[in-house]
């Protein structure tokens, strides 16, 4: 059998990784600046999380959410303590586009409309609903362009309003850093400006933290910078290190109810384990403080390069933007440098986002590559 070919694969099989390296089939090292899209957090294999996984899954997998699972309470505490969000009520899954999902269900629920609205160059997932929130039609099917979702501009409050106020829309929802669609991320007048329309309007208030949430961006959230209180949290990535898990933090101003929301596989042991020990290593290692140590180190370097137009983002959620295509230019770094970084909708933005265990001179090697191929 097949396999169903959907993504366009460098020539390279991983088989083994520590930290901020991987490893392929002939022992090749490559330094990991991308962290298979924003999920590695803690770094590859690390001791405390392979310990956490393996001692679990020997004593239990996987039951039900019908039964008691006291390692849900667990990360639902740690997580309170350690994001600041206190009182927030916990919904686990599986995925981001699953949290999306239930976030934009639960919004609906609540106030009982139909429409959403987001934002140009937004990506919430490849779901029913989370799709057409996505701002790329070439990947929303005809079966999910049932779904009513209106496109203002990142940082449009004028547009905002007018479509809040005919009453129709369930939830907003925005990345306050976009990933897939750049990096760019619009003024704190604007998120405060949109968390008051939101509340004017009966409107749930989603921060999609899929991509930027644990830490990545030198805060916990990527929204606490612009001092808002969302009404729903969707998190995924980062969050189990590799392990999938994801999930929605729940204003306790949504009331709950038996059935409301449901998923199989959605917190289970393992998948707690996993979430728990990353939540242990963010705190032991200070990797919140790390990051935003390493950004600083980071962006000082990044005014060095030549042909750059812009650098974006904030942590270890980083963008440089050139004044040419830089697909090209990834290869290099890949298959000459052995260093993986990502891509973006912005053709001209080189993504990176590593291990939030990166050091110094992880970053100048990087740097010194950049160089090399730039002067080329």
């Amino acid at each position: 059998m097949s396999l169903f070919n959907v993504y366009p694969l460098f020539d390279i099989t991983p088989v083994k990784a520590k930290d901020v390296y991987v490893y392929d089939e002939n022992n090749v090292e490559y330094l990991d600046l991308y962290g298979g899209h924003a999920v590695i957090s803690i770094g590859h294999s690390h001791p405390k999380y392979v310990s956490a996984i393996s001692n679990q899954v020997s004593k239990l997998g996987f039951y039900s959410n019908a039964i008691q699972n006291p390692l849900q309470v667990a990360l639902a505490d740690k997580l309170e303590a350690l994001s600041g969000c206190k009182e927030y009520q916990l919904f686990l899954c599986n995925s981001g586009a699953e949290a999306n999902e239930n976030a934009l269900k639960l919004a609906s629920f609540h106030n009982g409309r139909g429409k959403v609205l987001a934002f140009k160059n937004s990506f919430h997932g490849r779901t029913s609903a989370a799709v057409v929130a996505t701002d790329n039609p070439k990947i929303v099917a005809p079966i999910n362009a049932q779904q009513d979702v209106d496109f203002v501009e990142l940082g449009d409050l004028i547009s905002v309003e007018n479509i809040l106020k005919a009453n129709q829309t369930c939830a907003v929802i925005i990345e306050c850093i976009q990933g897939v669609g750049g990096l760019d991320e619009s003024t704190t007048e604007f998120y405060q400006g949109l968390e008051a329309l939101c509340k004017q309007y009966n409107t749930i208030l989603i921060a999609d933290e899929v991509q930027s949430g644990f830490g990545r961006t030198g805060d916990f959230f990527a929204f606490q910078k612009h001092n808002i209180t969302p009404d729903i949290i969707s998190i995924a990535k980062g969050m189990g290190n590799g392990f999938p898990i994801g999930g929605i933090l729940i204003h306790p101003n949504i009331k709950p109810s038996f059935g409301l929301l449901g998923t199989t596989f959605g917190g289970n042991h393992l998948a707690c384990a996993a979430s728990l020990s990353v939540l242990e290593v963010l705190e032991e290692e200070k990797l919140l403080e790390n990051a935003n140590e390493i950004s600083v180190y980071f962006i000082e370097k990044a005014k060095e390069l030549p042909s750059l137009k812009s650098i974006k983002g904030r942590g270890l959620m980083l963008g440089l933007e050139f004044d040419f295509p830089v697909s090209e230019l990834r290869k290099q770094l890949i298959h000459k440098h052995h260093m993986f970084t990502g891509s973006a909708k912005n053709p001209n933005l080189l993504r990176i986002l590593p291990p939030l265990t990166i050091q110094k001179k992880h970053i100048d090697a990087f740097f010194e590559a950049l160089k090399i191929e730039l002067n080329t």
